[in-house]
């Protein structure tokens, strides 16, 4: 069984960096579409960018800011985020999907000031 860990949130000024992980435990992570989401305040949790083997696609509104990378032999995926804005503000997911396996984060809370 999967189990996922998410690191690297925390607070950030609007325009600065932050690179959050996702860290898997247990067999076939690197197979499947693996993701990260996010939840904002007073919204559904929403698919920023995910990854399977066709390629990654992101949100319109984190295009050419975020980039999601893979570090297969550490079991890990990593979103790099770039000039970050208010509304990137809330907990962010990673998931896992592959065959009847649907697995998430506990999530990673990022906090963008203005």
């Amino acid at each position: 069984q999967v189990q996922l860990v998410e690191s690297g949130g925390g607070l950030v000024q609007a325009g600065g960096s932050l690179r959050l992980s996702c860290a898997a435990s247990g067999n076939n992570f690197n197979v499947g579409a693996r993701s990260w989401y996010r939840q904002t305040s007073g919204n559904q949790r929403e698919l920023v960018a995910v990854a399977t083997s066709a390629g990654t696609d992101y949100a319109d509104s984190v295009t050419g800011r975020f980039t999601m990378s893979a570090d297969n032999a550490q079991n890990t995926v990593h979103l790099q985020m770039n000039s970050l804005r208010p509304e990137d503000t809330g907990v962010y997911y990673c998931n896992w999907r592959w065959a009847a396996y649907n697995i998430w984060g506990q999530g990673t809370q990022v906090t963008v000031s203005s």
